[in-house]
């Protein structure tokens, strides 16, 4: 599960304090939203969770197209993939 602490502040201390958000970011997991006369603008959080997100959300897609397939009836045996798999490489090493 994700347990990313969120904090908001201003724009002006994007310009003003960046290196203690960038600190507050990495150091503390913390997502900082970043605001425009009062309104959500951007988000800056360190750029390892943002891999972390991304792998996740990449999974979470891969997963969604599995599901769909199963729904969509477009599987095949377990032995059969293993044995593309397996003949796919094969054909890779030569």
């Amino acid at each position: 599960m994700l347990s990313l602490q969120e904090t908001v502040r201003p724009s002006a201390d994007l310009r003003n304090h960046y290196n203690e958000i960038s600190k507050q970011c990495r150091e503390d997991n913390v997502a900082v939203i970043v605001t425009v006369n009062g309104r959500g603008d951007t988000v800056s959080l360190a750029y390892e969770e943002y891999k972390r997100m991304k792998a996740r959300i990449e999974l979470l897609e891969i997963l969604a197209e599995a599901e769909n397939d199963v729904r969509d009836r477009r599987v095949a045996p377990v032995h059969e993939t293993f044995d593309d798999l397996r003949n796919m490489l094969r054909e890779g090493s030569r």
